[in-house]
Order: C-alpha cells, then sequence, then structure tokens
C-alpha cells in the first residue's frame, strides 16, 4: 500500500506539493485560532453552589443549608463526590463529576435539584451555581481606586482639599468607608455591566468597599412612644418600595394603564413613608427611626500597598483563549476610563497575558532552536543542500498538521503540548528516504555515465522511497505506541499528559504522511543524481573513525561490555531511586502569592489591619513593585475564605530592575519570608497564584501538602 503511495505521489508530484501547500495554509489559518495558555487545565469538572445567610450560625448553616443541598445532590448521574464548606453565614457546595459529563449537563441537574430542596432551605437562603469557569480563569485582576490629583478644587466633583470627596451626583463622602463604599458602587454599576458583554467571559468578581444601601435604624423609645410594633416598621419599608398595576382604562378609544409607582429614589421619600396614624396624625418611619445612608455586611476586603480598595476579577469561561479573553478585557477597560467619575481610576495588577507570553516565547525560542539544530544537522550530513531543505520542511508542515488535530480535538497550546514537540523525531522517516534517494541516484548515474534523464530520476525517486517504505513506517509507528498509553490516563494525570501525547503523536501523524507523499514527490522534482556515488559526508567518516575501534573491542570482549553495562544499569536504578519527586515540574509565575493565616476567630477588621502591616513590610523588599491583597470572601465565591485568611499577590519587578540581577527567585522569595516573619500573628505560606488555584481547586486544600 505504501509503494503505491509513493508511486502515486511521484507520478502526480505538482498536485502532491499543491495539496500540500493548501494544507499549510490551512494549517497557520488554525494556528491564529489555537487557544493558548501556559499549562493545560487541570481542573476536574465540577459545579460549585454557593448560598448566603447571614442570620445563620455555622452549625445551623450545616444544619439547614448545607446537608440538605448534599443530600438533594445525591444520585445525580455522573457524580463522583461532593465536598462542602459551613461557616457563619455562608455554605458552599462542590460536586466533582465524572470527566466525560458535559459541564453544562451537570449544571443544568444540579439547577433542577436545587429548585426540588428549595422550599426546605430557610427563606433568605438563595443559592446560587458560580459561573463556568476553572483554575485558570482568573484572566486578568484590576483595582479601582482613587486617582490622586495634584492641585483638587473645591466644589468640583472630585477629590476635595480637605480629603473628601465630591460624586458628579453632589454627594459629599467624607468618611473612609463612605469612599470605600462609593469605589464599590463604581465596579457594581459602571464596570461590571460593561464588562459582561466580553466575548469568552463567564462573569465578574468584586471584592473589597461596601455594598450601598439604605440603612433604617429603629429607635425604641419612639416606637414605644408612639405605640408602633417592629412588625408594622418592617411592613411599612417594604411596602414602601413597590409598583402595583391594575390593569388599563379605555377612554376615547385609547388605553390608559393603571399603575401606582411606589418605589423609593431617595432618603427622603424612605424616610416620609408612613407606617401607622395615631390620634389622626400619620407616623411615618423618620419619627420611629434614623433614615441613612449604610453599608451591608460584608464578608471580604481588599488592599494595595496597605490601603483598602476594590478588586475586579474577570473570570474566563471554560475552554476559551485565555490570550483573547484577557486581550478583549483590557481592551474593554480602557474603553470604560472616559465614563468613571472623575478622581476614580481601573488600574490592571494582575495580567495572564504576561505569563502567557512569557511562556509561549519560552517554547517558541526552544522550538526555534531545536529546529535550527536538526536543521543544521541535515545539512552536515547529508552533504546535498536541496536534500536537506526538503528534509527540514518536513518540521513546519509536520507542525501545522499537528496545530490542526490540535484545534479539531480541543488541545491548547501551552508549555506542556507545544514543548513536548521533538523535531528529530519528525524528519526521523524523512532523513532515511532521501538518504536513500541520493544514494540509488548517485549509483544509478554512475552506472549510466551520464546525467539522468526526468524519467529515470523519477523511477529512483519512487523506488528509493518504496525500498525504505517498510524500516521508516515501522520506525515511525514505534514511536507512535511509546506515546499510546499516555492517552489512557484518567483524572489529573490525564489532564496534564494527554495534551503532549496527543500533539507529539498528530505531529508524527503528519510526518509519517509527508515522508511517502511530499518528500518523494519533492525529491523527484528538485534533486538531482550527485556526480559520485553518494559517499560519507566528512563527519560521517570522522564519526566512523573514532567509532569504528571502540565497536570492534567491545565485540572482542562480550563479557567485559555485558558486565559493565549491568553495572551502569544497578548504578542507574540506584541513583534514580534517591532521587526527589514531584507530579510536574514547577512553572515559574514569575509573581509570589503569601497566604496569610490569623488566629480563625480574627475578626475582618482585625485581618485588615494585619495586612496593612504585613503589605508595608513586604513593599521594602527592593525587588518587589507593588502588593495587592484579598482577604475573606469575593462576591461570586469561587475562592472562599474566612476573614481570618488573606491572599497576598506580591507583584515583582523585572530582573533588570532589581540592584542585584544575579540574584534567583528563591533567593528573593527567602528576602520575602523573612520580612513576612517579622509581622507577628500570623502564619505564612509562599507559593504562586495558579498554583493555588489549582491545589484548592482540585483537591479543596489549598497547599501542596496536606494531612
Amino acid at each position: 500500500m505504501l509503494s503505491k503511495l509513493v508511486a502515486f505521489s511521484v507520478r502526480h508530484r505538482f498536485a502532491v506539493v499543491a495539496a500540500t501547500l493548501a494544507v499549510a495554509a490551512f494549517g497557520v489559518a488554525e494556528l491564529f485560532k489555537l487557544p493558548i495558555d501556559a499549562t493545560p487545565d487541570i481542573t476536574n469538572k465540577q459545579v460549585q453552589v454557593t448560598t448566603v445567610a447571614p442570620a445563620l450560625s455555622p452549625e445551623e448553616i450545616e444544619q439547614r443549608v448545607t446537608t440538605p443541598v448534599e443530600t438533594g445532590l445525591g444520585g445525580v448521574p455522573g457524580l463522583i463526590e461532593t465536598r462542602s464548606i459551613s461557616r457563619n453565614g455562608f455554605s458552599q457546595i462542590t460536586a466533582v463529576f465524572e470527566e466525560g459529563v458535559d459541564i453544562y449537563f451537570a449544571r443544568q441537574q444540579v439547577a433542577e435539584r436545587l429548585e426540588a430542596v428549595r422550599g426546605d432551605l430557610p427563606a433568605d437562603a438563595k443559592p446560587a451555581i458560580a459561573p463556568v469557569t476553572t483554575g485558570l480563569g482568573e484572566v486578568m485582576m484590576w483595582t479601582v481606586e482613587y486617582r490622586p490629583v495634584k492641585s483638587p478644587r473645591a466644589g468640583v466633583p472630585g477629590p476635595q482639599p480637605d480629603g473628601g470627596y465630591l460624586t458628579p451626583e453632589g454627594e459629599r463622602l467624607v468618611s473612609e468607608k463612605d469612599k470605600a463604599t462609593y469605589l464599590r458602587t463604581v465596579q457594581d454599576w459602571i464596570v461590571t455591566p460593561q464588562l459582561r458583554t466580553t466575548r469568552g467571559l463567564a462573569g465578574v468578581d468584586a471584592i473589597g468597599g461596601y455594598v450601598k444601601e439604605y440603612a433604617v435604624r429603629p429607635d425604641p423609645a419612639r416606637l414605644a412612644a408612639y405605640g408602633v410594633g417592629l412588625n408594622e416598621l418592617v411592613e411599612a419599608v417594604e411596602h414602601a418600595n413597590t409598583v402595583a398595576g391594575a390593569g388599563y382604562v379605555s377612554r376615547g378609544g385609547e388605553a390608559f394603564v393603571v399603575r401606582a409607582d411606589a418605589r423609593v429614589t431617595s432618603l427622603a421619600d424612605l424616610a416620609s413613608a408612613p407606617v401607622t396614624s395615631r390620634g389622626g396624625l400619620v407616623v411615618r418611619v423618620a419619627d420611629v427611626a434614623a433614615v441613612e445612608i449604610g453599608q451591608a455586611a460584608r464578608l471580604g476586603a481588599a488592599q494595595e500597598n496597605g490601603e483598602e480598595v476594590v478588586i475586579g476579577t474577570a473570570l474566563m469561561r471554560a475552554g476559551e483563549n485565555s490570550r483573547t479573553v484577557a486581550k478583549a478585557v483590557g481592551e474593554r477597560l480602557k474603553a470604560i476610563a472616559p465614563s468613571l467619575p472623575p478622581g476614580v481610576a481601573v488600574k490592571t495588577v494582575l495580567d495572564r497575558t504576561d505569563l502567557v507570553d512569557r511562556t509561549i516565547a519560552t517554547v517558541r525560542r526552544n522550538l526555534a532552536e531545536g529546529a535550527l539544530l536538526v536543521v543544521v544537522v541535515l545539512f552536515l550530513l547529508l552533504g546535498n543542500v536541496r536534500a536537506a531543505i526538503i528534509t527540514a520542511l518536513v518540521i513546519p508542515l509536520a507542525f501545522l498538521v499537528g496545530v490542526i488535530g490540535m484545534n479539531r480535538f480541543g488541545v491548547s497550546g501551552n508549555l506542556m503540548s507545544l514543548g513536548a514537540l521533538d523535531f528529530g523525531l519528525l524528519v526521523d522517516g524523512a532523513v532515511v528516504v532521501v538518504e536513500s534517494t541520493l544514494t540509488r541516484m548517485g549509483a544509478r548515474r554512475l552506472l549510466e555515465g551520464r546525467d539522468l534523464t526526468l524519467a529515470e530520476r523519477l523511477q529512483e525517486a519512487a523506488g528509493a522511497a518504496a525500498k525504505m517504505a517498510k524500516p521508516a513506517a515501522f520506525g515511525q509507528a514505534v514511536i507512535l505506541l511509546v506515546y499510546a498509553p499516555l492517552l489512557a490516563l484518567e483524572g489529573v494525570e490525564g489532564k496534564m499528559f494527554q495534551p503532549m501525547a496527543a500533539t507529539v503523536m498528530l505531529a508524527l501523524a503528519g510526518a509519517f504522511v509527508l515522508t511517502f507523499t511530499f518528500v518523494p514527490a519533492m525529491t523527484a522534482l528538485l534533486v538531482k543524481a550527485p556526480r559520485t556515488a553518494h559517499q560519507e559526508t566528512k563527519i560521517e567518516s570522522l564519526a566512523r573513525r573514532l567509532v569504528e575501534p571502540a565497536t570492534r573491542w567491545a565485540v572482542d570482549r562480550p563479557l567485559v561490555v555485558g558486565l559493565g553495562a549491568a553495572g551502569a544499569v544497578l548504578v542507574g536504578l540506584l541513583t534514580f531511586l534517591s532521587l526527589g519527586r514531584e507530579f510536574m515540574p514547577t512553572l515559574d509565575e514569575k509573581d509570589v502569592l503569601v497566604q496569610a493565616l490569623r488566629t480563625p476567630s480574627a475578626s475582618l477588621e482585625q485581618s485588615i489591619e494585619m495586612q496593612g502591616r504585613l503589605e508595608k513590610a513586604l513593599l521594602k523588599v527592593p525587588e518587589v513593585a507593588f502588593v495587592f491583597s484579598k482577604t475573606g470572601t469575593a462576591e461570586i465565591s469561587t475562592d472562599p475564605m474566612p476573614p481570618s485568611i488573606s491572599d497576598t499577590y506580591v507583584v515583582l519587578k523585572p530582573t533588570r530592575d532589581w540592584p542585584d540581577r544575579g540574584l534567583k527567585k528563591a533567593e528573593v522569595v527567602e528576602k520575602i519570608e523573612q520580612a513576612a516573619a517579622g509581622q507577628i500573628g500570623s502564619a505564612y505560606e509562599i507559593t504562586q497564584p495558579i498554583q493555588m488555584r489549582f491545589n484548592e481547586l482540585i483537591s479543596g486544600v489549598r497547599s501542596d501538602l496536606a494531612v
């Protein structure tokens, strides 16, 4: 069969070359569509259900929320396990599914079960399903903060000379709490709505500041004086913010809609809402309670360089291209900037594109160096420029064929998949075919005593490729079989190593086809018979002179060589057993994450104070550019933490800006650890952002090692 394929390729060489160019053009187009990321996404299939019920204690949350929801999820098709967190006023259940289950089917099943158990939950407990994102979903983080102004002007919206802030609506903010509330309002009502329409985004998370609300604070003395009960006040407040419809009335051929709009639009509206009447007088809400702007109880906070800010996070939808989504979010943030209030700015603090670009640059450099090395070796060993060029062309063509397959099977381009490509393996079969072709053409020319005709060249090219078809095919088949077992891996191991095996096998399959189609066709078109019989090059002759004596010596002393080989195997085995082991090499993310763990009973306010001191201490490390942190639980709660724990992101300066450029990152981490150790009352764990998220999403534990 291979012989017929080779003969067909030589006979229709122009058509084969044209078809190869078409495939290459299609591969280039697919290359721009290839999802790019730093590492394979090893997050398992999971659906998170989050419930907030501020009035319930941890025991009540466990009994009245977590247990009913977990019980209700039992028996969902494809469910492997559930794990849960129950804290004061907060519950989160993570349902882990089999890898073959469609994530949207799983979410639909979970939503149906939640609807069934909703009646068993407390009235104020409203479970919600987290966005469709993964451990690699946090593609960008930004802060919403006040921008310093050199010369603030009194009475003009923006920062004021006395340190306050005047909103465009004319509201004056003086206290730090009021200013933090306004920043959160900007994030929730200006930034988030405009970002939600970004293609590939699953959601926008927010943490920090305070959620603005109208606060009605009853006065017991005045309630008693007017004889008004607390229930009456609650009902009055509820009725003061409603809209009622009463159909329509027809007049003169027109329909007039009848409705009563009692929605609250200001504090004055709420304060003047009637509660009851006493002695012919209307008792208003303001008569029995204080009405003011308040802040909702918060579960988390955010800081930058020791000061409170609001941090937003763009959550990428599972399966999307992180570079494309992050770029789109960055462009949208720039478009949002002009619509922000005066003196308020959005600043990007963490962009996953930087890590992806660094990783892909490393892969690109390694691939280019590997390809160049292979090409140089081909030129030196084949001794024929045209033959070496034809063989080298197999590298990019096989790579593009692999890219087409990667897009078809949903394999992303990352450090594991692209970094596993071995160009020496790709050209192995082509080298054998080209070498055989040169040898046969040289021998035929020597036999004929003249230049070969076109028909003779075609005959020798087809014959050489057909003769070497079996050994070349057998060699490449063996390599394919070596990678095949990796495709059978499951779980985290499968997610990590299957992309590597799939990429290599797809590229090898492309090289296999090219070896018996494109290579014979090109050799028939371009390669001419050598003027002398094809012989060894100078480098091959030198290698033979060096190796041949050693080979003869080994053949004459088989027992000595056998014992030496056995000893080498034994030494290698003992050395292997003494080596350290890890699942995969740690990817250098450049940035550092310091997790601060405090006494579990620590309040959010106490954690904020301690975190501020920690960040200011870390800023004294000369290699640190800036520091920002998240304490407690964010709005979407994909990464729930108690108020006593803070994730501190330490962003390092570029190496060229370090005082000592010769320092290694491990040494900088030691300096960071020493700076953190000076802050009493906390324990610290140092890791990296993506590494920490992977640990938690896969096992529920944020550490590299847990008991």
